[in-house]
């Protein structure tokens, strides 16, 4: 449905806002950006491209009415004006903060533009866009990003995904926001680095949400990764609530209101802020965007139209300090994955989504490549044996003070899944997903975010048949699950590898993005490092490079 030109109130003032400029070159001494003044300090943005049109997004601090126009060119200096919207509005009382969003059509396939918006004659910074290719694509470039928590550091990773020369896309795979309050998740050192969030409070209605992503539009490193390139997202769970699925979230309670009013104030105040194409009841469906005849890309939402609730382990059936090596315990558990994990009636997609990314990658047969971004981690991860690799000193410490962190290494003995809120928790529908991918096209590159590490796997079936090949990019700032946890000595990433035939990459550390590059012979990912972000300045590195390629036997990967 096309959007209009629209303006909707944040519903809140710019007290307590830092402001930052949009503009600072990346470096390991880079200076603190300075305050940017002026009424577009959230930057601009644009998303979801096709072959004729795009998403164009911005926000007006101050707006008390007057001339509003987008503008899209064919240069920089806005000299060939190639799309144009204008309107003027009067106002009785003025509102601190608008959202604006419009789609530029008439364009010309696999072309980059420039756009901006004149608010009374006052123009936004400069963004960049490109329209998705039609015909033969020798090349495109990707950025694909998740998990960026504002007071766990700066946003390094996305200044030098901003960096990255030839961006046609960023692939943005969820937790865009957080939903905690200032004193929740990684937020110790947010005061010392000017990074408390607003609202100080836990998010739950739109003004709550709206008011974190204005915040996180104030970043100047998010600016400049929105301004170098269109945008395609998904959100996760914290766009909402931590753990969410269709009924109900870990971070959600009785007394913060009705579950659904909370999602849609969410996805309301998501829409608003950011350069999407905004489904009738907010949430839709798969995104889909075809790379000419190079690749079909398929965007999958697995939170809110057909998540069952994710599994803890409050259904382990023996105790967590069971003998590992009673026959009955073995028993007892293989049961419980076979009977409660492994339910057929589990969804994470739904039948419905299924159908629908069987649908593309058929019709994408004749490409060379089919490309599936989803937000958990789709290959297999058995956890490796905690008690058999922790030094003594420290299970004795966490024994002492930590009940869910020592409850969690005790299973360990008994090969439990990594994470039950990722795919290993939805194992049926995953060989649903798998059948329908080999029945329509053959295989598939995976891409994935949530987990906070980078991943290099390989997607199997429960025959041992290959079904293709995984990327997960590790988090801009939100730190991993390994980090709380004091080992010297102790390769967290080594044991997993060890532990599992199919993770071929694990790096448990590491904050970056992937940047990929698909041609018509190979797709490569490139695991981008950025060495601190506990300072602005920082240090690009790569973990690793992986290139997949098209054999006699099917997909093969190998590292550059």
């Amino acid at each position: 449905m096309p959007i209009r030109i629209t303006r909707r109130g944040a519903l809140f003032g710019a007290t307590g806002l830092a402001f930052a400029a949009a503009a600072c070159s990346s470096g390991p001494r880079r200076p603190e950006p300075e305050a940017q003044t002026g009424p577009f300090r959230h930057g601009v943005a644009s998303g979801e491209p096709d072959q004729t049109s795009v998403v164009l997004w911005t926000a007006i601090t101050d707006d008390a009415g007057g001339e509003y126009v987008f503008q899209l060119a064919a240069d920089e200096s806005f000299e060939t004006i190639i799309f144009e919207e204008r309107e003027e509005r009067t106002y009785v009382t003025s509102n601190a903060i608008s959202t604006f969003k419009t789609i530029a059509t008439g364009l010309e396939p696999g072309t980059v533009y420039f756009y901006r918006m004149l608010f009374n004659g006052i123009s936004s910074p400069v963004g960049r866009t490109k329209t998705l290719p039609a015909g033969a694509v020798e090349r495109f470039n990707m950025a694909v990003c998740s998990c960026s928590n504002y007071p766990a550091g700066y946003f390094n990773a996305y200044r030098e995904l901003a960096n990255t020369p030839d961006l046609d896309l960023v692939l943005h795979l969820g937790d865009y926001i957080y939903e905690y309050s200032a004193d929740g998740y990684a937020s110790d050192e947010a005061e010392n680095m000017g990074r408390v969030v607003d609202p100080l409070h836990e998010l739950v209605d739109y003004g709550d949400y709206a008011r974190r992503h204005a915040l996180y539009k104030t970043d100047p490193d998010l600016q400049a990764a929105h301004a170098a390139a269109p945008w395609l997202m998904m959100w996760d769970d914290h766009e909402v609530a931590n753990d969410s699925w269709t009924q109900g979230a870990e971070n959600h309670n009785e007394g913060e209101g009705a579950y659904d009013a909370r999602v849609y104030s969410a996805m309301r105040a998501y829409h608003d802020w950011n350069p999407t194409r905004e489904p009738a009841d907010q949430i839709g469906t798969a995104r889909i965007a075809e790379i000419g005849d190079l690749a079909t890309l398929v965007m999958t939402e697995s939170r809110l139209v057909a998540r069952d609730e994710p599994m803890d382990f409050s259904t382990f059936p023996i105790a967590d300090d069971a003998d590992p090596d009673d026959p009955a315990n073995q028993q007892a558990i293989a049961e419980w994955r076979a009977n409660e994990i492994g339910r057929d009636d589990r969804e994470m997609l739904g039948a419905a989504q299924i159908a629908q990314i069987a649908d593309a990658f058929e019709a994408a047969a004749s490409k060379p490549w089919r490309l599936l971004g989803g937000q958990v981690i789709m290959g297999r991860v058995e956890t490796p044996n905690m008690i058999e690799a922790l030094p003594g000193w420290l299970k004795f410490i966490v024994a002492q003070t930590d009940d869910l962190a020592w409850g969690y290494i005790t299973r360990s003995q008994f090969d439990i899944p990594f994470n039950l809120d990722a795919w290993d928790g939805y194992v049926a529908e995953r060989e649903r997903l798998y059948n329908a991918v080999r029945a329509s096209g053959g295989d598939m590159i995976a891409f994935a975010g949530d987990s906070h590490n980078f991943w290099t796997n390989r997607l199997t079936d429960d025959a041992g048949r290959q079904i293709g090949f995984e990327f997960g990019t590790s988090s801009i700032t939100s730190p991993s699950p390994f980090e709380r946890v004091p080992a010297p000595g102790v390769s967290f990433s080594r044991l997993i590898e060890e532990k599992n035939p199919d993770v071929i990459r694990h790096n448990d550390r590491a904050k970056g993005f992937i940047r990929v590059t698909v041609t018509p012979e190979a797709v490569e990912a490139d695991f981008v490092t950025v060495s601190t972000i506990r300072r602005r300045g920082y240090t690009p590195g790569s973990d690793s490079r992986w290139r997949v390629t098209r054999g006699p036997g099917g997909l093969e990967l190998g590292v550059i």
